[in-house]
């Protein structure tokens, strides 16, 4: 059993709670509403959301939540947030198929160092800290048998990608990085494949917002893999300017993977422009 830190303990406690609460609203039924954008957003979003907050405020650590973001309540923003997406996957949520998750991440000078992600309905956590990645089965509301992560940068090829999302530029992607296996899930569930070794590439070519894959980002991390932008630059966070939208990425088993995943990803994406 690893032994987390303060700051860890009361992120996965806090995950736990959401997750919780959320699982009650997928066993029932599920009222769809509309965002200003389009996207679905469902009860459990909002309850989630406020469960992680009402958990998190004694750490007196802003918080950049995704339902908080949509309802315009943008906390100022120093070098030490929380990033949480509390119903990451909620058209999988929808569909009822399990690939939805609760997400919080602790970021630091515009890096997540920390992350928490939990599947209610597939009894399982994961965790990321600087004392490395973490994965557990979850026996009601607690993660037993923990065991660490790692990413695997000598497996055969395995590409994940999203279940509810589709670029042209993927299948010259897949020319060009050879015979390559789909293992594709919904949700931040995509970071955690490559975290645990089963899948070794994620590049994304459709938009994402900083509370999707801050978590992934960091739990990807400390199981040896990487994450950085389709340019090659590195994922900065807190970024207002742009309304916390993400540039396309390439997530992968290890950094020289990634650089690889995201030269093959500029390619692709001047053959469909």
């Amino acid at each position: 059993m690893p032994q987390f830190d303060a700051i860890a303990t009361q992120m996965l406690e806090a995950a736990l709670a959401a997750s919780h609460v959320i699982l009650k609203h997928y066993q029932g039924h599920i009222a769809v509403e509309r965002k200003d954008d389009g996207s679905p957003v469902t009860a459990a979003d909002a309850a989630g959301e406020d469960i992680i907050i009402s958990k998190l405020a004694a750490l007196d650590i802003p918080i950049l939540g995704e339902e908080s973001v949509a309802e315009g309540n943008i906390p100022t923003l120093g070098e030490r947030f929380f990033v949480v997406d509390p119903l990451d996957g909620t058209k999988e949520f929808i569909k009822r198929n399990g690939e939805f998750t609760v997400n919080i991440a602790l970021v630091e000078h515009g890096v997540p160092t920390y992350g928490v992600i939990i599947a209610p309905a597939k009894d399982t956590a994961y965790i990321g800290t600087p004392g490395g990645a973490f994965k557990s089965t979850l026996e009601g509301d607690k993660p037993i048998n923990w065991q660490q992560i790692h990413a695997d940068p000598n497996m055969k090829c395995k590409i994940v990608a999203s279940r509810s999302h589709a670029h042209g530029a993927i299948k010259h992607f897949l020319d060009e990085a050879g015979p390559c296996e789909d293992v594709s899930v919904g949700s931040s569930l995509k970071f955690c494949l490559v975290a645990e070794g089963t899948a070794l590439h994620y590049p994304r070519f459709t938009p994402t917002c900083e509370w999707d894959i801050a978590a992934g980002h960091a739990i990807l991390c400390h199981a040896g893999g990487a994450l950085i932008e389709a340019t090659g630059g590195k994922m900065r966070y807190g970024k207002t300017e742009t309304d916390f939208l993400n540039p396309f990425f390439a997530a992968a088993a290890s950094p020289a993977l990634a650089e690889k995943c995201a030269d093959i990803m500029r390619r692709a994406i001047e053959k469909v422009r």
